[in-house]
């Protein structure tokens, strides 16, 4: 199994995977969708702070509690390759990479361009006034070492178009890195 592990900050450009994946039917998990499903499995009102809340008691004590879960419907797919997308810290991408090959895709944005994307991209969990705290909660996490650490990167500061060819050599390479 091939896991593409997608890493970046908020409104970095991560959904860009999640289109290519559609794409090219590879398929993509997220560990946001986790968190959003048990939200409304709960009844919890998606606002910034209850997401956040609920994000960390899923990360569970040591942290990778939804990791195992977005893991397992990985693994359990069946498919020769997969994304992965919504991991924070290195110690999730060692999980990963002891079940699965893995190649670790970090995209990349200047941070006043992520905050016009949340402004403009208008998810219930984002806001001006929380995007700081959502940068500081992702780096206390832990995302900060996938991203400097990662295999590969996409500088998402221009087109969609050319993060998305970007995003395409990497995989393609890697896949056929993968099949030698």
């Amino acid at each position: 199994m091939k896991c593409f592990i997608i890493v970046g900050m908020p409104a970095a450009g991560k959904d860009i995977a999640r289109q290519y994946a559609r794409a090219t039917g590879i398929p993509y998990f997220a560990t946001g969708d986790i968190v959003r499903a048990e939200a409304a499995r709960r009844g919890i009102v998606p606002d910034a702070e209850r997401m956040a809340s609920l994000s960390t008691e899923l990360r569970g004590t040591d942290g990778m509690g939804v990791t195992r879960l977005a893991l397992k419907a990985v693994l359990d797919s069946g498919a020769s390759a997969a994304f992965l997308e919504g991991i924070r810290s290195q110690q999730e991408v060692d999980l990963i990479g002891a079940q699965a090959e893995t190649t670790v895709i970090a995209f990349l944005a200047p941070k006043a361009l992520r905050r016009s994307r949340v402004l403009a991209r208008g998810r219930s969990d984002d806001s001006a006034a929380g995007f700081d705290g959502r940068d500081r909660r992702e780096i206390d996490y832990g995302l900060a070492v996938p991203i400097a650490l990662a295999d590969a990167y996409v500088l998402n500061a221009g087109t969609v178009e050319e993060a998305r060819a970007a995003l395409e050599k990497i995989v393609e390479r890697d896949m056929h890195a993968s099949q030698e």
